[in-house]
């Protein structure tokens, strides 16, 4: 019996599993698209970003790759907090002034007001109105609106007052 012929196989299920195991995610921190803010929104957002909370809904600060002071994120999956997007398309849309669009409706939580979105895969972004900078909360598949989606927006409504003043945001972001 000839051993060097059984050998590639032995060799290949070692790299194998490395391969596998590079693939898997044993951790769980979240990856999104980092902003890119105007020069008028950027020291906002990074004043955002000093001033946010290290728990959020009985979650811990967890931020997603890249680090950026533009995105911020807590648990996992993870709540994602992105600063300097732009304006969504929805925020001037006739329908979703008027409530007639049920995908997309506007509110205030805690002296901070929202445009509440249900995507398509039955997960809720967040953006701020009436702030001179855009920001956007993603919650994770499973959360809904109305309860967790509240405390969220509740944990991050003194952090969004103290470093995001009143204002129009710039149609970019």
């Amino acid at each position: 019996m000839n051993i060097f012929r059984h050998r590639p196989l032995v060799l290949l299920a070692p790299a194998l599993l490395l391969a596998v195991a590079g693939c898997s995610s044993a951790d769980d921190s979240a990856t999104v698209a980092v902003p890119t803010p105007d020069a008028r929104t950027a020291p906002v957002c990074r004043a955002l970003h000093r001033v946010l909370p290290q728990k959020l809904d009985g979650r811990s600060r967890n931020d997603p790759a890249p680090r950026s002071a533009y995105t911020a994120g807590w648990g996992s999956p993870a709540i994602i907090l992105r600063c300097g997007v732009a304006r969504p398309p929805k925020m001037v849309d006739p329908k979703v002034a008027e409530g007639g669009d049920r995908d997309a409706i506007a509110g205030g939580v805690d002296g901070v007001d929202w445009l509440m979105e249900k995507l398509g895969d039955g997960t809720w972004r967040f953006t701020t109105a009436n702030r001179t900078a855009y920001v956007q909360v993603s919650l994770p598949k499973g959360m809904s609106a109305q309860e967790e989606g509240t405390t969220v927006l509740t944990g991050l409504a003194s952090a969004v007052k103290e470093a995001i003043p009143t204002g129009i945001a710039s149609m970019r972001g």
